[in-house]
């Protein structure tokens, strides 16, 4: 039986106190609205039907790359009314899960269940029990079956002491949505088309209601202001690095880090304060992340060992690389196996080969370095005109001296050496010794200028 996945995402969110609307606010760095989808892909969901309203171009524009079938809710007149809008594109056949783009924990496992509980009775929920419910619409049940929902503000004094919520998260056969929502009604205090009512209408048809909770609370956590995002980032945070830790990672301590995007780790991975993983990373067995690193897309081969405050950006580091503290690798910086990278080196789409190193205070852009060569503080490849980048070349076991300046587009041969202090504009053959210095010259006596006393 097909699925098809409806996401209400019409909220304008004006708790939030933002011009972006509520379903674009981030949580681990992506849009709220994009862990549903993603969520709602790894269901393999025949089509994904999501209902816009306040600020709808610019959702629709952050996810011109997913196939999403967007449907309007001009008006916001609750949410029987948002699905209602869904009906000229809803299949007859199967059922949907109607989800919140604003409730973006939901597990796929959770969904799974309710689409499998659901298959018999053709109507399911995924419920909650709190401690303290107080605000949320009660599950009234009678010898263990749904009888109905009841809001908060209309419960009787016993009612109030249920502890089992209701989370907004259904499951429905679209038949049944299809002859369901056209009867819904507004008559009610707030003048609003609640998607509850169908759970009456299904009861009144003589069917059962299934019901399942979540692996865990906060999937079923909403966001309607900023103190609920904060609380809710650190909660999948948490989430996150329990799972990292199960696969054998060595958080120091999880509560200080971040992983917005997915990593893929080996054996005895350590992981040290204040790390931010972005997008897609990969790390081997034995790397280690010293404190307040920032990676991105980035891929970091087995023994490799990154000094605190060092930030990588779609780099590939090789095996047993040394690199920080405070390094800087940038889109396009390969570099292979025992490489070093020193403090306040900056690598921007170059190559650096087998155990080369740049220990100090060096620009390497638009490069391809060999094997075994030394780079010396603070050198640059002066790869810009203005205009056009060019690529600076040197080749294996080549000295670079420091404070050097090669002028792109320039190569350096195989074991040539570069005096320190040397502006390079022309090649450098194999085994030379390149200097460009201007004669020192020396005043005996030399009088430095003095400040005019006013």
């Amino acid at each position: 039986m097909s699925t098809t996945v409806i996401i209400l995402a019409a909220g304008k969110g004006t708790r939030m106190r933002s011009s972006l609307p509520k379903v674009l606010q981030p949580l681990a760095g992506r849009p709220l609205l994009g862990h549903v989808i993603d969520t709602a892909k790894k269901l393999n969901a025949a089509n994904i039907i999501t209902i816009y309203g306040h600020g709808g171009t610019r959702v629709q524009e952050t996810f011109t790359h997913e196939k999403i079938e967007w449907v309007e809710q001009a008006e916001q007149l609750g949410t029987g009314h948002a699905v209602q809008m869904t009906l000229p594109v809803l299949p007859q056949e199967g059922s949907s899960l109607i989800l919140s783009g604003d409730v973006p924990c939901i597990s796929q496992n959770t969904l799974q269940k309710l689409l499998n509980a659901t298959a018999e009775t053709g109507i399911g929920l995924v419920t909650l029990t709190l401690a303290d419910a107080t605000g949320y619409g009660r599950i009234v049940r009678e010898n263990g079956k749904i009888q109905a929902i009841v809001e908060h503000k209309d419960a009787t004094t016993e009612q109030h002491q249920i502890k089992e919520i209701n989370t907004g998260i259904y499951c429905v056969s679209n038949a049944k949505l299809h002859a369901w929502l056209p009867r819904l009604s507004n008559n009610n205090a707030q003048g609003e088309y609640y998607l509850t009512d169908i759970v009456a209408m299904a009861l009144a048809d003589g069917m059962q209601v299934a019901s399942v909770e979540p692996e865990q609370a906060f999937e079923v956590e909403g966001v309607n202001d900023r103190i609920q995002l904060a609380a809710l980032e650190r909660q999948f945070q948490t989430d996150q690095a329990k799972k990292l830790m199960q696969q054998g990672v060595h958080l120091i301590d999880p509560s200080r880090f971040d992983l917005r995007g997915h990593l893929t780790v080996g054996q005895d991975v350590r992981i040290d304060i204040n790390v931010i993983i972005e997008g897609e990373c990969e790390f081997g067995d034995h790397v280690e992340i010293g404190a307040g690193c920032i990676i991105k897309n980035t891929k970091i081969a087995a023994g490799t060992k990154v000094q605190p405050y060092s930030i990588f950006d779609n780099a590939m580091v090789g095996e047993d690389a040394q690199i920080g503290p405070f390094a800087r690798l940038r889109p396009g910086a390969k570099l292979a196996a025992e490489v070093h990278i020193g403090n306040f080196v900056e690598v921007k789409n170059t190559s650096i080969g087998f155990g080369s190193k740049a220990n100090h205070f060096t620009y390497l852009g638009d490069a391809e370095i060999g094997a075994g060569s030394n780079i010396g503080a603070g050198t640059i490849t002066c790869n810009y005109d203005g205009a056009n980048k060019f690529k600076t070349i040197i080749g294996d076991a080549a000295f670079i001296g420091s404070n050097s300046s090669l002028v792109a587009p320039v190569t350096i041969g195989n074991g040539a050496t570069v005096g320190a202090g040397s502006t390079i504009t022309r090649d450098v053959a194999e085994n030379s010794l390149a200097v460009e210095r201007s004669k020192q010259v020396e005043k005996e006596n030399y009088q430095r200028p003095q400040k005019m006393k006013k």
